[in-house]
């Protein structure tokens, strides 16, 4: 039997939705440090110089040519099954829906949305920056590559930079970027990059992208990660506009509360008015009530009931009732000559 002072396992999880959202002392806010500063131009810099030698044709366009005729998928015919589902995990709509999944956990624990705030940006400004670039640059990949040799550009493909590459290093860098404790980052920071350079790797085995994508769909994920605490100060407005919108709404829309009858204290029951029995429910030997009185007065007026004389009451039956005698019925407890 439970009693009051127990708490369940369900109390508790009410408890934890009860409280209000705020941000724990212990997770700090990356800012953009001159270390990450000069991280960013360096990688910068690298993203221009692999557009600029696959504009010009240079050492890295015969490069992708060739690894594209040594045609990896034929070399190593028996992981061809495991790469097919392990490329999965640079799409971006599944490992969207999984790293939400999991920071829509965090932000139910840690009572803050900035997690898949963090994640909202991150996904709008890889679709912004890296969309532009493959529809600007219109690179054929090599399945629909036409003249050997060529860079393949502004031929209206959209292969250039990889956006594999580019999500899995933007997705899993998220993780990383969140992590509340230095050991954790840096752990969180090892797994993004092996995994984004396997699925980089694994395109350009499956023969879907050219090896100079992949290289610019991972400096393209790393220029995006590493701009994120440029967004914070939006991230943090966004936040709170979306708890005044939450606390505006519950104001609105939020439980009534009860309103007492006039003259009660808040809380109090109100009292009801008594229906009046109808003329023909009145019962037998009272004399009915005229129009535009009631049988008895209300409840709430407390007032004294007319005391009425012995000799006014009905006479009282043998068997203690107060009812009219009737003439053609005879108590149960007596006998009639006729009957044996």
């Amino acid at each position: 039997m439970r009693t009051e002072g127990t708490v369940t396992r369900l109390d508790r999880v009410f408890a934890r939705l009860d409280r209000e959202p705020h941000r724990p002392a212990h997770i700090d806010v990356p800012r953009m440090s001159r270390h990450r500063f000069v991280l960013f131009s360096a990688i910068l810099a690298f993203y221009l110089a692999i557009v600029w030698a696959v504009v010009t044709t240079s050492w890295l366009v015969r490069l992708d040519w060739q690894v594209m005729f040594f045609r990896p998928y034929q070399q190593w015919p028996q992981i061809h099954a495991f790469l097919d589902y392990y490329v999965v995990l640079g799409q971006r709509g599944p490992t969207a829906v999984m790293i939400a999944s999991w920071l829509g956990w965090r932000c139910w624990r840690q009572h803050t949305l900035r997690p898949l705030l963090v994640l909202a940006t991150s996904l709008l400004l890889l679709n912004v920056t890296v969309g532009a670039a493959k529809y600007g640059m219109g690179r054929l990949g090599p399945h629909y590559a036409t003249i050997i040799g060529s860079n393949e550009m502004w031929r209206g493909g959209d292969i250039f930079p990889s956006g594999h590459t580019a999500n899995a290093v933007m997705t899993y860098g998220v993780l990383a970027y969140l992590a509340s404790t230095p050991r954790a980052r840096r752990w969180l920071s090892a797994l993004s990059a092996v995994t984004a350079l396997g699925v980089g790797l694994t395109t350009v085995y499956l023969g879907t992208h050219w090896l100079s994508d992949v290289l610019l769909g991972w400096a393209a994920g790393l220029l995006n990660l590493l701009a994120l605490p440029w967004f914070e100060p939006l991230i943090a407005r966004t936040e709170n506009w979306l708890f005044d919108l939450r606390d505006r709404w519950r104001a609105r829309y939020g439980r009534a509360v009860p309103v007492s009858a006039p003259g009660l204290p808040a809380g109090a029951p109100g009292m009801l008015k008594p229906r009046s029995p109808a003329p023909e429910e009145a019962p037998a030997g009272r004399e009915t009530v005229g129009a535009g009185r009631s049988a008895r007065p209300p409840a709430f007026h407390h007032a004294p009931a007319p005391h009425t004389t012995r000799a006014e009451r009905a006479p009282v039956t043998p068997a203690g009732s107060r009812r009219p005698p009737h003439s053609d019925r005879v108590p149960h407890s007596t006998t009639t000559a006729g009957r044996p």
